[in-house]
């Protein structure tokens, strides 16, 4: 049975070149786009369905992206080459500079992408896959079964099947799947993208610390559930693993930026001068003026 696809979407500065080409399928909706935004260019998008989304040019350098309403430039992060947005997540985005650009658009229905794949992972680990937003710049293979879906939307050469098996496939490359499977639904490990999007949270909201609610939600999981996984992968709490994040942050400042120690607890959220240096000697031993010197003794030897 066909899917007709519903997502609301608001853009400025964005428009197609070339005639757009579609395919509606079971339970999913391939839009192959061409087109070029404008410098400052903006779009705001939301669907009630998982949505798979893979450029076909390179774009990091060009359009930024962020999951949340906020005028902050540091909120938004390059665009990746391939993203999967769980249902209901908003997507905003914005362009540094002009730029032409091609991609395929999935919309896919959400008890579709179960099927897809419950018989092989088990019902609670795809439930889990679905509620983890996905990023990758590297596509290689995803980069192939997407021309595969857009040869198939443009001139429809084989049956429904084809092309839908396409898009599983695509989605079980690009979804954060644990290789041993739902690991973290017992505490397990989390998974190197899990990691991965916990740092660029933690680098979006550099001036504060993240609560734990916030960081679960980020990954997809139940802060019970998120807190356990975490302490198995990193040996150490959410808290103390963003404490060894934000001195790692607060070095490389002071080594390479003009700020003095007061700008840089400023920069990064310590409530003053003092708290900075009394977290930095917790973490690295040494007050932050001892650190330089020591690191500024050795970088002279070499």
């Amino acid at each position: 049975m066909s899917f007709k696809h519903s997502m609301v979407s608001r853009t400025e500065g964005i428009r197609a070149t070339e005639p757009v080409k579609w395919r509606s399928l079971d339970g999913c909706a391939g839009v192959y786009w061409v087109a070029e935004g404008q410098p400052r260019a903006r779009g705001y998008y939301v669907s009630p369905d998982p949505r798979i989304v893979v450029f076909f040019n390179e774009v990091s350098a060009q359009i930024r992206m962020c999951d949340r309403e906020d005028d902050l430039p540091q909120r938004y992060r390059p665009m990746q080459r391939a993203i999967y947005v769980p249902a209901g997540m908003p997507l905003w985005t914005d362009f540094a500079a002009m730029h032409r650009f091609s991609h395929l658009d999935l919309h896919v229905h959400r008890d579709r992408m179960l099927r897809f794949l419950a018989p092989s992972l088990g019902h609670s680990a795809a439930k889990a896959a679905l509620r983890r937003p996905a990023e990758i710049a590297d596509i290689g293979p995803i980069e192939t079964l997407a021309g595969l879906i857009v040869a198939e939307l443009s001139v429809p050469s084989r049956h429904a099947v084809y092309c839908e098996s396409l898009v599983g496939s695509l989605a079980a490359a690009l979804l954060d799947i644990p290789a041993g499977g739902d690991d973290t639904a017992r505490g397990g490990a989390l998974t190197p993208n899990q990691m991965n999007t916990l740092t660029a949270r933690l680098d979006e909201t550099s001036a504060r610390r993240l609560t734990v609610a916030e960081m679960a939600a980020a990954v997809g999981l139940s802060e019970t559930r998120f807190a356990a996984s975490f302490k198995h992968t990193t040996g150490q709490t959410p808290l103390q693993w963003q404490l060894a994040q934000r001195i790692a942050r607060a070095k490389d400042l002071l080594l390479t930026s003009d700020l003095t120690v007061a700008g840089v607890a400023s920069q990064l959220g310590f409530a003053d001068q003092a708290h900075l240096t009394r977290t930095f000697r917790q973490i690295a031993g040494e007050t932050p003026a001892a650190w330089c010197e020591i690191n500024r003794a050795l970088r002279r030897k070499r």
